[in-house]
């Protein structure tokens, strides 16, 4: 069946606010207008996709179904219209991590094109980078993807692009501060801190299980700079950053490798299933060469260790 575009884009964005008057002001029409386009879109589908209820409206089952797909039809009617006319713009790209950002490891990239036409922007977290794509706010995403409660987006496409050794840091006034290497085991010597919800550090939550750590999660992440100081202050605590990032000399603080085995801190790509954007083929071949050339997918299980919802990311799983 033919369906109207606009039509759809009515019923996208008035499933966005689930308020008609909200959505009307978005798409400059009149509320009886939006109305009727999206009583034409239910008519031609013979479904109901709103309840209007006396609070407001809600999306019916056929509507949660139809949204996703809506979205992607609207995309592309836009990347379409986008064509015809020649339109070009960056590569909107985003990052995001708990581990206090991957933007090194984009410059490690960058740096092998510098003609990459992006432009960078900074999410929250994970959730915000995926509602970033669905909504077309970005076209490309970098960070730490970790387990959805619900089945992966099927209009998401993601790719593991690093996999980065972890260590230890900690008070030079620490019991432990003073080995050269310290095992997961070893570690259990000492409480694994960092602020914020336990359910939203899944890797350390993992490490932590994995190999009967003590840990303390909780509060609010300020940066590094706090955080690094944090830790300079409480020799029983320690904390696990990704190897590049840089602890300043003089700040009070111990970098210990961790191995045996060592644990992976793994990076992903993410961006729109079948997007077109003439600078993703280019970012994406960067992406394979910087990790051919600095090993960053090397896995070995009888040296690394990752979570399982990793591994089964790793090239060939």
């Amino acid at each position: 069946m033919d369906l109207d575009l606009g039509q759809v884009r009515a019923f996208v964005v008035t499933a966005d606010r689930l308020h008609f008057g909200q959505a009307a002001a978005e798409l400059y029409l009149t509320q009886q207008a939006l109305s009727k386009r999206v009583a034409r879109l239910e008519d031609a589908l013979g479904r109901k996709l709103f309840d209007r209820t006396g609070h407001g409206v809600e999306l019916t089952d056929a509507g949660r179904r139809f949204l996703d797909p809506a979205r992607e039809l609207v995309r592309a009617g836009e990347a379409a219209v986008a064509a015809a006319r020649h339109e070009e713009r960056p590569l909107r790209v985003s990052v995001w991590g708990h581990m206090f950002l991957p933007l090194r490891t984009v410059r490690e990239v960058v740096a092998r094109d510098p003609d990459l036409d992006i432009e960078l922007s900074l999410r929250p977290g994970f959730p915000a980078a995926l509602a970033g794509l669905r909504d077309g706010e970005i076209d490309f995403a970098l960070g730490r993807a970790h387990v959805l409660d619900e089945p992966w987006p099927a209009g998401v496409t993601r790719r593991l692009v690093r996999l980065e050794p972890v260590k230890a840091v900690m008070s030079t006034a620490a019991a432990l501060a003073g080995a050269t290497a310290l095992s997961p085991e070893e570690l259990r010597a000492a409480r694994l801190w960092f602020p914020a919800p336990r359910a939203k550090v899944e890797f350390l939550r993992a490490f932590t299980e994995r190999f009967d750590v003590p840990g303390e999660f909780g509060g609010i992440n300020l940066g590094l700079d706090p955080f690094l100081a944090h830790l300079a202050d409480h020799p029983e605590l320690f904390s696990l950053l990704c190897g590049d990032v840089e602890v300043p000399g003089g700040s009070g603080l111990s970098e210990i490798p961790v191995a045996g085995p060592a644990p992976l801190y793994a990076w992903h790509a993410i961006w729109r299933t079948g997007e077109q954007h003439a600078v993703l083929p280019r970012l994406l071949a960067a992406f394979a060469a910087a990790a051919a050339a600095e090993s960053w997918l090397d896995y070995d299980p009888d040296r690394h260790w990752l979570p399982e919802a990793d591994q089964a990311a790793l090239p060939g799983a």
